[in-house]
């Protein structure tokens, strides 16, 4: 009943405009930063890690401000799940949809990275095309459904849990269908392999390259952030990538690792740093959280 209540408010929520909907994501975010104090220190861990130039004091700041971005992103996720397609897309301005257009009806996968507009990015291109995605169970069922029910609200997507494996990814992207793909969280090495991340070694899924090359299909990588003071979003679409596979899997990991560097330093704050990413270590190497 509680979390049914709490679904409701968020509802209510999505009337609101934007910028109001920003003003009370950033103080939740400033609450939940002096509350939240496991999910502080695994956000300190992994800007010491990858930011070990940065003071102490600027690491800091860049948390606070983090926290701030990422409860808006849940908050104005309220616009993205109850809004209608017209409002949504007034919201977002795209650059580079040439890239985007290019894809239309040929295998594609949208390297996605974790940063707090993901389902920005989501929203747009399930409004456009029929597309390939994963998730991951909730424990609670009602909120499971909930997400997984806003997520197919455009058009036909093709949602799967992350336990049916790649099969029906492959077959999707044989059809033409692009495939959004979430590559950079620490599921451990089982289906990948140690690539650094800003330089400290993170257990990171080898599948883009493989998928790449069973498929022949394009990456083509999009970011959306977010703008100052609830002005709307921003979705990137880059260049679909040259050369790509190389058949060199590990190498072919590190650049996607890399790109996702650049893109962090363009908006460090908005990266979703509250996961432990170096949790699976390398043999012999100590626990970091």
């Amino acid at each position: 009943m509680l979390t049914r209540f709490g679904v409701f408010l968020l509802w209510l929520m999505h009337f609101l405009p934007l910028p109001v909907l920003s003003r009370i994501g950033e103080a939740i975010g400033m609450l939940a930063y002096r509350l939240a104090a496991e999910r502080r220190n695994v956000g300190r861990i992994n800007l010491r890690l990858c930011f070990p130039e940065m003071s102490a004091a600027q690491r800091e700041h860049l948390l606070r401000e983090h926290f701030k971005m990422f409860a808006r992103g849940l908050f104005e996720r309220t616009i993205l799940f109850w809004a209608s397609p017209e409002r949504i897309c007034r919201l977002i301005k795209v650059e580079g949809i040439e890239h985007f257009q290019a894809l239309q009806g040929k295998p594609a996968i949208l390297l996605t990275p974790h940063f707090v507009g993901i389902d920005i990015a989501g929203s747009w291109i399930s409004q456009q095309v029929d597309a390939i995605s994963v998730y991951s169970n909730q424990k609670n069922q009602y909120l499971n459904d909930l997400l997984y029910n806003k997520r197919i609200r455009f058009r036909k997507q093709l949602i799967y849990s992350r336990l049916q494996g790649l099969r029906p990814i492959i077959k999707g992207l044989r059809e033409g269908k692009p495939f959004f793909y979430l590559p950079d969280q620490d599921q451990t090495v089982k289906d990948g392999a140690f690539i650094p991340f800003f330089k400290v070694p993170a257990a990171t899924i080898t599948a883009l390259p493989r998928l790449a090359e069973m498929t022949h299909a394009v990456v083509v990588p999009c970011v959306a952030r977010l703008l100052p003071g609830g002005k709307g979003y921003v979705l990137t679409f880059y260049p679909a990538w040259d050369n790509y596979p190389t058949g060199d899997v590990i190498a072919d990991t590190r650049r996607m690792n890399e790109f996702i560097e650049q893109r962090v330093l363009e908006i460090p704050e908005q990266y979703f740093w509250l996961h432990k990413r170096f949790k699976t270590r390398p043999p012999g190497e100590p626990e970091l959280y």
